[in-house]
């Protein structure tokens, strides 16, 4: 197995990154990694992989994001109040394919939410398409959190996964 330690530093750093903008609210800063007609997709089935013809809890596109962000910041959704604080942690991270400016990537993400005196776990692989920019940046084509605990009502949640 031959691995490019130099794009899994630069990948892992990314994926890191944004974990830390969406524990910290800092949803302007999410929104700005994504490629324009980038995919963020939370199925209900881990197993399925027919994402437009299933159904899912998010299958957002760039504008859905942006009221995403907008219903989080503004209150307006009861789910926004009281806001949940949360920790997550990325590990296992693995280039599942690469090439030439794109990368796949699988990842564990661990996610702890404290929010009305309650505790509540959420573990996922986490799937990205990434693709490096002119500028050298990396762009999220698309995003997949396949939660493995995907029985378990999401409703009320008050974060991006």
């Amino acid at each position: 197995m031959n691995i490019n330690l130099n794009l899994l530093n630069e990948v892992t750093a990314f994926i890191w990154s944004e974990a830390d903008m969406l524990d910290h609210g800092e949803y302007h800063n999410w929104l700005d990694l994504w490629a324009e007609q980038g995919k963020y997709i939370i199925p209900i089935d881990p197993q399925l992989t027919d994402y437009e013809n299933s159904l899912n809890y998010a299958y957002d596109d760039h504008h859905m994001r942006k009221l995403r962000v907008e219903r989080l910041e503004n209150g307006e959704a009861i789910s926004t109040t009281p806001k949940a604080n949360t920790i997550r942690s990325i590990s296992r991270v693995r280039i599942l394919q690469e090439e030439g400016d794109a990368v796949v990537l699988r990842c564990a993400q661990n996610l702890r939410e404290f929010r009305k005196e309650n505790l509540r776990h959420y573990t996922a692989d986490v799937t990205y398409h990434l693709s490096r920019e002119a500028s050298g940046d990396f762009k999220i084509q698309r995003k997949v959190v396949s939660l493995i605990n995907s029985t378990d009502t999401l409703s009320g949640i008050s974060y991006i996964l």
